[in-house]
């Protein structure tokens, strides 16, 4: 199967009725796109179709009617939320049971006959057969209208097979066995698999449908000055509101006053809270734990970090993942295969046996009810479901199912120093002015030309600069030199501020004695800033940024998973080497300009290695789209998130090993799940071919590997952070 390319256009997401099986979703997604302009991915498990198209080529209606015109239902997700997908099976189940039971106990309990039991089973199976297994019926004359054939088919002619042989032989007075007792049980089972199923797959998207309720409801908007309680749809960006302890943030936005401690476990997985005060950003739907706050609203509705997550989830639960694409060929072409070796079946046993014909006949049905392919289409997506919902509860975002392949193959995971590793909350920590020269003249005119910039070391120049001074002269000319630093003309002055060697780049020399100044600062892991102003040397800035508490720690839990650390960063030698020395890292890649860490990492990939790279900035970008991997941190910028195939909302580089845990364990899971599958229909087939299995335990049987598959992958739910005291 080729992976189909979404056309520019309108994505719409459709919830789909009446699918029993893989092949059904593969027919579905097939109608759909032969349509013009469409792309679709239809997922059995969720029971939902991810369609992109082109609304001047093909209308919306169109494609709910190409749904429905192959025997199915289809309308827009929201449209259905809210209903309970266990409805259509209760009533039906619940006479089937009723009715199924008696049939059995005269079937297979001695002396429990009364006279006239086989009119009574006749009576009893007909409605089995009829009103509760009638979806598989109806079903199989829709699919067969167009030339189809699914599981509900082979259900379907077992089941009335069974019931018209029985039928026939009690009104013609025929000395031969009947077999309601199997028409009602195989009626039974598949309806209590099919209950039991649907029940164990809406518990695999439960973890998606409860982050999106997080969310507030309503906030406390200031109109005025005076507090009016809105509901959270109606908030725009820059309302201003209030957050009271022991409330959640009603949208995302920026402290204005006030200070607290903010509960964000719910998009981190992380129970501590975090200290917040004036400036600092806050996610909607996290809690407010102590101390009043009015935050000013900046992103709203689908625009929220909450939407965001819940978005790419269900993205990639719509997905599917390479290792489906097996399962999807065989199920497209299983049911036909099945209905023929039923027939030869059937055949073989009435030329080569001497059985009866009644052993022929059963032989037949039991070949038509235990083959039904259910676990194979469910093997993949309901993993992939879990698996995604449980990462976003704990802060991991898997943004398409190919991630999980890439996780088993990579072998060097590159990790970005600034923000990643370390705090990347820079603070200067010396400022070292040149022999005659003025610290504060040095201080005002760096942080002066570092004012506009966006750079960490940038930032906590000109932060220093603020808070010692008050106030900065207004900078002109800025032009950023990518890597190196920038110049910019203040107070009529040309300053330089950058790194020691774009001073000399630019003729300005820096006496001898700064060098050994250099030497010793680099060597704690600082990053030293050389000022130079109208061509001659001003002086150093020295700029440091603490490692994370956690860094080490899961470094060496990288290792444990037996892939190879590297730090990049754009620093010199000796300070990305004490850095690296702190963490536990050996392999470093230092002076790397932000241009040339893709190229570094096409270098790895080059050398034979899978490459995974974990980044935060907009220089880190394209190293992490030229990576096999990319993880995101959360924290960092938006346009790194977005090049990522995970995002790590936390911050944590601990969360790497989780997310690829959770991957790994994910995968383990879908191809124990195939292997499950395919080696129960391996295995059961030509037993039933050979008599072996009867129709009643074939029933059950297909039942369990269904709800086997579907269990089996629930266990996901339970997986825990590594540094939860239990490694899963």
């Amino acid at each position: 199967m080729s992976e189909i390319q979404a056309p520019a256009g309108e994505q719409v997401e459709l919830t789909i009725e009446g699918m029993t099986c893989a092949s059904c979703a593969a027919r579905i997604e097939k109608q759909l796109n032969d349509l013009p302009g469409v792309a679709a991915s239809v997922n059995f498990a969720s029971e939902r179709a991810a369609v992109s198209y082109d609304p001047g080529r093909v209308k919306l209606d169109e494609l709910i009617a190409a749904v429905e015109a192959v025997g199915y239902e289809a309308r827009l997700l929201s449209e259905h939320e809210g209903s309970d997908p266990l409805r259509p099976y209760r009533l039906r189940l619940a006479v089937a049971l009723t009715l199924s039971i008696p049939l059995g106990i005269f079937a297979w309990v001695p002396g429990s006959r009364p006279p006239g039991w086989e009119w009574i089973s006749l009576v009893l199976a007909t409605p089995v057969v009829s009103y509760a297994g009638w979806p598989f019926h109806r079903a199989t004359v829709q699919n067969a209208r167009h030339g189809v054939v699914t599981m509900d088919t082979l259900i379907s002619i077992g089941t009335l097979a069974a019931w018209v042989w029985s039928t026939v032989v009690v009104i013609g007075g025929i000395s031969t066995s009947i077999y309601f007792d199997t028409a009602g049980a195989i009626t039974t089972l598949v309806l209590l698999g099919r209950f039991l199923e649907t029940s164990a797959r809406r518990r695999s998207g439960a973890a998606l449908a409860s982050l999106l309720e997080l969310g507030a409801k309503e906030a406390h908007v200031l109109r005025d000055g005076v507090e009016v309680l809105v509901p959270v749809e109606h908030l725009m960006v820059g309302d201003r509101f209030v957050v009271r302890p022991g409330e959640k943030v009603a949208t995302d936005g920026v402290i204005c006053s006030g200070t607290s401690a903010i509960d964000e476990s719910m998009l981190t997985g992380e129970s501590v809270p975090v200290e917040v005060g004036p400036g600092d950003t806050v996610a909607g739907a996290t809690i407010n734990t102590s101390g009043r706050l009015v935050v000013e609203a900046t992103r709203v509705g689908a625009e929220t970090a909450l939407a965001q997550i819940a978005r790419l989830v269900a993205e990639a639960q719509a997905a599917k993942a390479p290792v489906q694409r097996l399962a999807d060929r065989v199920s497209a072409v299983f049911v036909p295969t099945v209905l023929v070796v039923s027939a030869l079946t059937l055949v073989g046993w009435l030329v080569l046996s001497t059985a009866a014909v009644t052993a022929a006949f059963t032989a037949a049905v039991a070949v038509l009810v235990i083959a039904c392919p259910c676990a194979l289409g469910l093997a993949t997506p309901t993993a992939l479901m879990v698996a995604t919902g449980r990462g976003a509860q704990l802060g991991i975002v898997i943004k398409g199912p190919e991630v999980l392949e890439q996780t088993r193959r990579v072998t060097t995971i590159v990790l970005d120093k600034t923000g990643t590793v370390t705090e990347g909350k820079m603070a200067v920590s010396a400022v070292v002015p040149a022999e005659g020269v003025d610290e504060e003249e040095l201080v005002r005119l760096a942080a002066a030309a570092e004012e506009g910039s966006e750079h960490p070391i940038a930032r906590a120049i000109a932060t220093y600069g603020r808070g010692r001074l008050g106030s900065l002269p207004t900078a002109e000319h800025v032009r950023s030199l990518a890597g190196l630093g920038i110049e910019a003309v203040v107070d009529r002055h040309a300053v330089l501020v950058g790194r020691p060697s774009l001073l000399a780049d630019h003729s300005i020399p820096l006496p001898s004695a700064v060098a050994t100044e250099v030497e010793r600062y680099e060597s704690t892991g600082a990053t030293v800033t050389a000022v130079g102003v109208d061509e001659r040397f001003l002086g150093l800035v020295v700029v440091s940024d603490r490692v994370k508490e956690t860094s080490r720690e899961a470094v060496t839990e990288l290792r444990a998973l037996g892939l190879v650390p590297v730090l990049l960063t754009g620093d010199n030698e000796r300070a990305a080497r004490a850095v690296a020395q702190q963490v536990g890292i050996d392999r470093v890649l230092a002076g790397v300009l932000p241009g040339g860490k893709a190229a570094e990492v096409a270098r790895l990939q080059a050398g034979g290695e899978v490459v995974a790279m974990v980044g935060d900035g907009i220089n880190d970008a394209p190293a992490l789209t030229q990576a096999d991997l990319g993880l995101a941190i959360g924290t960092g910028a938006d346009v790194a998130i977005e090049a990522s195939d995970l995002t790590l909302v936390s911050g944590d580089l601990r969360a790497a090993v989780d997310a690829i845990r959770l991957a790994r364990r994910t995968l383990r899971t879908i191809k124990g799940n195939l292997f499950w599958a395919f080696g129960y229909n391996v295995a059961a087939i030509p037993l039933a071919v050979a008599g072996i299995v009867n129709p009643i335990i074939a029933a059950g049987a297909m039942a369990f590997s269904s709800i086997f598959v579907v269990s089996n992958a629930l266990r996901l739910r339970r997986f825990r952070r590594f540094d939860q005291g239990r490694r899963t």
